[in-house]
C-alpha cells in the first residue's frame, strides 16, 4: 500500500487495497445461486472503503444479505471506475452513484439504468472556507479563485443561479494542503472529510453546503431496467436488506467500521468516526438532522431513508435541463422506482 499523506482528502488518495474484490470481473450477469445456495450479486461502490458507505458493510456483515439468499461481493471503487457501464452491460447487478448523473447517463448515453433506493437523502458535497472568511453566501464568490472539478455539474449550477461570472476557477487537488496554508483559499469538499483534516491541524472552517444552494440530488444504489425485470424478487431483497444495513449502521456502526477499517487501513477510527457523526448529525442518510429531532422531540419527523420524492427528480431533472446538459428529453420518473422499498 502506498502512504497516505497527512490532510490527504479520502477522495484523493490512490491506494493498492489488498482484498480480492480489487478487481472487478467482467463475468455478466448472474442470477443462479452458488454452490452455497446463495445468489451472487455484486456491488460497486463509489470509491474505496469508507463510513459513506456503511450500510451496504453492515448488511454484509451483520448477515443480512445472507439471510436474504444473497452472496454479495461489494467491490471497492476509485478515481477511474465508471459504473454506469459496469451495470448497463451486466458486469455487476448495482452500484452508487447520485440522481443528477443517472439522469444524465439514461439521457446522454442511453444507459438503461433504474435507481432503486436512497443511500443518502442529500449531497454532502460543498464549499470549504475558513472560519474568517469573508464569504458568507453563494453570491459573495463572484470575484474570487475557487478550486473545483472541472466540469462539475453542481458548480455549473451554483454559478449560473448566482451568477458569477467573475470568478476564477482552479483545478481541485483533492486535498487539504493548500487550504491549510493559504487562509483565503476556498475550495470543494465533502462535508464528512475535508473539514477533520482541518480540524486536525487546528484551522477552523465553514461550509457552504449545496443542498442549501438548491441543488440537492440523491445519492443512490442503481440497477439496469433488464435485470430489475428479470430479477425483480432479488432487487427487492437486495435493497430491503441495504436499506436495513443503513437502519442499523446509523443506530451503531461499530461492525460494519471495523470491517471497512480492515479493508481499508488508510482510515483511522477518529477520521472514521467523524464521517459518522457528520453523516448521522447532517441527516444526510435518513434526511432527519440531529436538530429537527431536539426541535421536535414529542413527534420527531420520520426517517426517510432509502425513499424517493418524484418532486425532487423532476425538479432536478428541469435544473439540468436548464444547464443544457439534457441532450435528450426522457421521463425522469422512469430513472426510479420506489416498489423495492420497505
Amino acid at each position: 500500500m502506498q502512504p497516505v499523506f497527512k490532510h490527504q482528502s479520502r477522495r484523493s488518495f490512490i491506494s493498492t487495497l489488498a482484498m480480492s474484490s480489487g478487481s472487478v470481473l467482467l463475468t455478466g450477469c448472474r442470477s443462479r445461486p452458488n454452490t452455497s445456495g446463495l445468489t451472487p450479486v455484486k456491488l460497486q461502490v463509489d470509491w474505496y472503503p469508507q463510513p459513506e458507505h456503511g450500510g451496504f458493510y453492515n448488511a454484509l456483515v451483520r448477515g443480512y444479505y445472507k439471510a436474504a439468499g444473497l452472496d454479495v461481493q461489494i467491490l471497492p471503487g476509485g478515481p477511474f471506475v465508471a459504473s454506469e457501464g459496469l451495470v448497463a452491460s451486466g458486469a455487476v447487478q448495482f452500484a452508487l452513484q447520485s440522481s443528477d448523473h443517472i439522469l444524465e447517463a439514461i439521457a446522454n448515453s442511453g444507459e438503461p439504468l433504474l435507481a432503486v433506493g436512497a443511500t443518502m437523502q442529500h449531497d454532502p458535497q460543498g464549499i470549504l472556507l475558513h472560519a474568517a472568511s469573508p464569504v458568507h453566501s453563494w453570491p459573495d464568490l463572484d470575484g474570487r479563485t475557487v478550486a473545483v472539478r472541472p466540469g462539475s455539474t453542481w458548480w455549473e449550477f451554483i454559478r449560473k443561479r448566482f451568477h458569477l461570472d467573475h470568478v476564477h476557477e482552479i483545478p481541485a487537488t483533492y486535498s487539504v494542503a493548500n487550504f491549510l496554508q493559504d487562509p483565503n483559499y476556498i475550495q470543494q469538499a465533502f462535508v464528512t472529510s475535508e473539514p477533520f483534516f482541518a480540524q486536525k491541524a487546528g484551522v477552523p472552517t465553514r461550509m457552504l453546503l449545496n443542498r442549501d444552494a438548491g441543488y440537492d440530488p440523491y445519492r443512490v444504489f442503481y440497477t439496469s431496467q433488464a435485470y430489475a425485470q428479470q430479477h425483480p424478487g432479488i432487487v427487492a431483497e437486495f435493497t430491503r436488506a441495504s436499506i436495513r444495513g443503513w437502519q442499523d449502521y446509523i443506530a451503531d456502526p461499530t461492525a460494519a467500521n471495523a470491517l471497512i477499517q480492515k479493508l481499508n487501513p488508510a482510515l483511522n477510527p477518529e477520521w472514521m468516526s467523524y464521517s459518522y457523526r457528520a453523516l448521522k448529525t447532517g441527516g444526510f442518510v435518513t434526511g432527519q438532522n440531529s436538530e429537527d429531532s431536539l426541535t421536535n422531540s414529542s413527534n420527531p419527523p420520520a426517517s426517510q431513508l432509502g425513499q424517493f420524492d418524484p418532486a425532487r427528480w423532476i425538479t432536478m431533472y428541469r435544473q439540468l435541463l436548464d444547464l443544457n446538459l439534457i441532450q435528450k428529453p426522457i421521463d425522469p420518473t422512469a430513472a426510479f422506482t420506489t416498489k423495492f422499498l420497505l
